[in-house]
């Protein structure tokens, strides 16, 4: 996986000998409070979480086929020493 960076657009090129593709990741209603370089993350991490969270059997019958699993994190407290949001 190789992460290009630019001004309002990341794009992820996922490439193997067998496949080949690009996820791009630009400004979106839930993805515009991140930098330009933590955008492709923060959008995917959502994504995933959201789709995740659909609980469709199509959903998880397709990655369980290709084995990918998603699972959510929790967010690492502020170095300032407040309370995480999720508190």
């Amino acid at each position: 996986m190789t992460v290009k960076v630019g001004e309002d657009m990341a794009r992820v090129q996922v490439s193997c000998p067998h496949q080949s593709g690009l996820i791009y990741a630009v400004p979106g209603d839930r993805s515009w409070v991140c930098s330009d370089e933590l955008r492709p993350a923060h959008a995917m991490a959502g994504f995933f979480r959201e789709l995740v969270a659909l609980k469709d059997p199509r959903v998880e019958n397709l990655m369980h086929e290709w084995g990918l699993y998603y699972r959510s994190l929790p967010l690492e407290e502020d170095s300032g020493g407040g309370e995480s949001p999720t508190s």
